[in-house]
């Protein structure tokens, strides 16, 4: 009896695997490329969205000015000496901002209101160089919120001291311009905000909000001319004082967003 023995043939299942192994690749390759237009079409989304993230914008810049009653003098008022010994000047310097002062307090000026700006002790010479006397000067700086004393004051000052009074710089302020200012800045905010209005309509677009505000503030004074003092005035009852106007300016830089 003979038995027949066969053998296995592996050549069809190893051409079913390669074909398998090839489908895979295949299908990976695929996967890789579908990956790579995915993450194309996410940059790109990226892109577009940061770009709406960033409108376009206008700057412009509005100003306006408003004024007021000025409610505060500040004016510099001192004595002058000279004598031939410098202690002796200085000793009788003294006793005339002394007067100045009492005179000044019996006129509304209080000790906080006045502070002493300069003090100076100066040698003299002629003209071949020999000391000839010493000249002391003390200078006041007074700050009144009662306008309408101040006259009256500055002219019991200059009895008081006498022909060595010296007077400078007067100045006028308001002392709380808070709402002057506040005042000043929307008028400046309409008109910034009218301009960029304009200008964005005549581009065909619209304002759509604030993007960034700088504010800036400037005061000037309109004062009238400046007062003049020498020992004739102490013949008149009150120095004659106008306060006239201070103005307010307020400049405001605004940058607005547009409608895409």
């Amino acid at each position: 009896m003979s038995t027949d023995t066969g053998t296995i043939e592996s050549g069809p299942s190893g051409g079913s695997n390669g074909r398998s192994r090839s489908a895979l690749n295949w299908l990976v390759g695929l996967v890789a490329v579908l990956v790579l237009i995915g993450v194309g079409f996410t940059g790109a989304a990226l892109k577009h969205s940061n770009k709406a993230t960033s409108p376009a914008t206008i700057s412009v810049t509005g100003s306006a000015t408003v004024k007021g009653t000025p409610d505060t003098v500040n004016f510099q008022i001192g004595m002058q000496t000279t004598n031939v010994d410098a202690a002796a000047a200085l000793s009788l310097n003294n006793g005339r901002v002394t007067s100045l002062e009492a005179a000044l307090m019996k006129h509304g000026v209080t000790k906080k209101e006045m502070q002493t700006s300069g003090l100076d002790i100066q040698e003299n010479t002629n003209n071949l160089g020999a000391v000839t006397g010493f000249t002391v000067s003390d200078t006041l700086n007074v700050t009144m919120h009662e306008i309408t004393k101040a006259g009256a004051a500055i002219e019991a000052a200059a009895r008081a001291g006498g022909n060595g009074v010296e007077l400078n710089g007067i100045t006028f302020s308001i002392s709380n311009d808070s709402k002057l200012l506040s005042a000043a800045r929307a008028n400046a905010m309409r008109n910034a905000h009218t301009e960029a209005n304009n200008i964005a309509s005549a581009g065909g677009t619209s304002l759509t909000g604030i993007v960034k505000v700088v504010d800036q503030e400037n005061q000037n004074s309109i004062l009238p001319s400046p007062v003049g003092f020498n020992a004739a005035a102490t013949a008149l009852k009150t120095v004659p004082l106008q306060a006239g106007s201070e103005s307010l300016s307020v400049q405001v830089s605004v940058v607005y967003s547009l409608a895409n």
